[in-house]
């Protein structure tokens, strides 16, 4: 029974730090990455599709992305749903190849960027931190209906407490690389 409320909040736990790195790979750091564009839909005759199942997205060098689209009609489609993004980049085509200039991040954007990072790292410990009440609940309610003892409640609340301390540490290192990784210049 406790083990299995560990293996849960374990579980639980995990996903909110996945949900993080996630959020954080979204971000714009001044660097070209696949990632920014990866959440783009594009109409593709009709249905929405994932940016990469119509085109090839790579990085040329750190400040430029290559979009091409695997067939030619499908370069205006790839521009629109770009400039739709809201992600404040604007396409240059030249024949089939699409390509997107980063610019660099100001000084202002990036202390914008790092207190949404914060907010996010912020999010995620309160989530992480949910689990464990949860989990503790959990433990005191089989303490309650008589099914462990005081001893195994106190012990599986220790390794609760050590699991969220754990997952804890995971946010703030995550957020310190990205953090880390937005002031570089």
């Amino acid at each position: 029974m406790i083990n299995d409320i560990k293996k849960d909040a374990t579980i639980r736990m995990t996903k909110s730090v996945d949900a993080l790195k996630h959020e954080l790979s979204l971000l714009r750091t001044g660097r070209a990455s696949t990632a920014i564009v990866d959440h783009i839909r594009v109409n593709y005759y009709g249905s929405d599709m994932p940016l990469s199942q119509v085109a090839t997205v790579a990085v040329t060098d750190a400040r430029t992305l290559t979009i091409t689209p695997w067939e030619k009609p499908m370069v205006a489609a790839v521009e629109k749903a770009i400039m739709a993004s809201n992600l404040g980049l604007t396409p240059n085509t030249a024949g089939q190849v699409i390509r997107i200039n980063l610019p660099p991040l100001t000084e202002e954007r990036r202390k914008e960027l790092t207190k949404h990072v914060h907010h996010e790292g912020e999010n995620a410990k309160v989530a992480i931190r949910n689990v464990r009440r949860d989990a503790i609940q959990h433990v005191k309610e089989l303490l309650k209906d008589k099914k462990t003892t005081e001893d195994e409640t106190h012990r599986a609340e220790d390794e609760i407490q050590k699991l969220t301390d754990k997952f804890v540490k995971d946010v703030d290192d995550t957020v310190r690389a990205k953090e880390q990784e937005l002031l570089a210049v």
